[in-house]
């Protein structure tokens, strides 16, 4: 009997086919599910309609591909809504209105330039296993979700604010609303980026986490340009405790230039948080004595920033990779070559913790062009011949250095991280 997790990655004819993808990869307790376009499976066509029926159809193939894991919707902790025009938001509520009742996961919410197909949106969904992926062996299958929320940050009525299962916890991403009013505050893009963190910082506190728990972070911004604003805010968050500061730790970081945020905001600040304790009933020689490792490689760009991969507990976050080489210059050779030397650097940081590429549960692939992705499909898949991770293709609008491909991944973590 294997003692080890597996990489378990599973399809149903029941929702589309996701090419060069796997619909959901599961790790441990948790499973990554690729963005879920809505395509008719009977057809490979696009539905008819508009944003809502574009909606129920993609919600209705997350159904469908969670019970064919044998899963349901209740087990979802995270949602991420991919619009092409932000007003068709309140139909995506209308749609998920339809499948949620009481509980409802987390959430992401971004507009971005174009999605595959010409969809309207895609419905993306991290979802807990309580099985675990220990072949043939058993495994608790009672873990309990923690859905919480507290006043000192906006609620939504479609979205909790952080919904812990296992030893992660996942939070909704924060824009820059002042939770007494509701509205996003005044004072321009720094103004609101210290919102953004701030309510972040007040969801953690109430789930008694410290703020250095976080292991990575995505920073989605309407315009590139604000990131020298948003940076000098964030050196107000991170390092945030006096440990933190003294091994100058700061988590796995992707930021990302997209088309539109809810409530007309500038700045969106997603976070995916360490939860030393698990989730009961975990045992306690289960959720003890489990820390965050942090490690950076010389073999890939460097940040004071970022950390090139964060893990916890079974699983490793990754920063978002370009094709810049060691000293921070975009390679010549077009998109290719960008595509290429970017997954090189996340080839060298897996490898750099004895990992390897079969290992990576989940890639997200940002491009400025979509027109680029045949491209980077002969790249990529020197790299993932069985298109094995879960995957997320969107057009987005500018990229750091003018970079025409970005790439972040999320890796499984075969050991996890007991304190040596």
């Amino acid at each position: 009997m294997s003692a080890f997790n597996e990489v378990l990655a599973r399809n149903t004819d029941q929702a589309p086919k996701v090419e060069s993808a796997s619909q959901t990869v599961a790790f441990s307790h948790y499973n990554h599910f690729s963005a879920i376009l809505p395509i008719d499976p009977a057809t490979g066509e696009l539905v008819e309609g508009g944003a809502l029926e574009q909606a129920t159809r993609s919600f209705e193939s997350l159904k469908a591909i969670l019970e064919s894991i044998d899963r349901k919707l209740d087990d979802v902790v995270r949602i991420t809504v991919l619009l092409t025009d932000i007003t068709d938001l309140e139909a995506v509520n209308e749609a998920q209105k339809k499948f949620y009742g009481e509980y409802f996961p987390t959430r992401t919410v971004i507009a971005v330039q174009e999605l595959q197909k010409g969809a309207k949106l895609a419905i993306e969904a991290v979802v807990s296993h309580g099985l675990g992926t220990i072949p043939n062996a058993p495994q608790a299958d009672d873990l309990v979700k923690l859905a919480r929320n507290t006043d000192h940050a906006p609620k939504c009525d479609v979205a909790t604010q952080t919904v812990a299962f296992s030893h992660y916890n996942n939070i909704s991403a924060q824009l820059g609303i002042d939770p007494e009013t509701g509205k996003v505050v005044e004072g321009g893009i720094e103004a609101e980026a210290k919102q953004a963190f701030d309510n972040l910082k007040a969801i953690l506190e109430s789930v008694d986490a410290p703020f250095d728990d976080i292991v990575k972070i995505t920073i989605f911004l309407k315009d590139l340009a604000d990131l020298e604003a948003v940076n000098t805010v964030y050196t107000t968050f991170f390092p945030d405790s006096a440990i933190a500061r003294a091994i100058a730790y700061v988590p796995a970081r992707t930021v990302v230039e997209v088309a539109d945020l809810p409530h007309g905001a500038r700045v969106s600040v997603e976070a995916v948080v360490s939860h030393g304790d698990g989730t009961p009933p975990q045992a306690v020689e289960d959720r003890h004595g489990i820390v965050i490792w942090a490690s950076n490689t010389d073999q890939a760009p460097r940040s004071e920033l970022s950390t090139q991969t964060v893990a916890f507990s079974h699983y490793n976050n990754l920063s978002a990779q370009i094709g810049v080489d060691l000293e921070g210059k975009l390679v010549e050779g077009g998109v290719k070559a960008e595509a290429k030397q970017a997954l090189e650097h996340i080839k060298a940081i897996v490898e750099h913790i004895d990992h390897k590429l079969a290992d990576i549960v989940k890639i997200n692939l940002y491009l400025t062009d979509l027109a680029d992705l045949a491209a980077v499909e002969e790249v990529y898949g020197e790299y993932f011949p069985e298109g094995t991770p879960a995957r997320r293709v969107v057009k987005v609008g500018k990229l750091a250095e003018g970079a025409s491909v970005m790439i972040d991944a999320v890796v499984s973590n075969a050991e996890g991280t007991p304190r040596k």
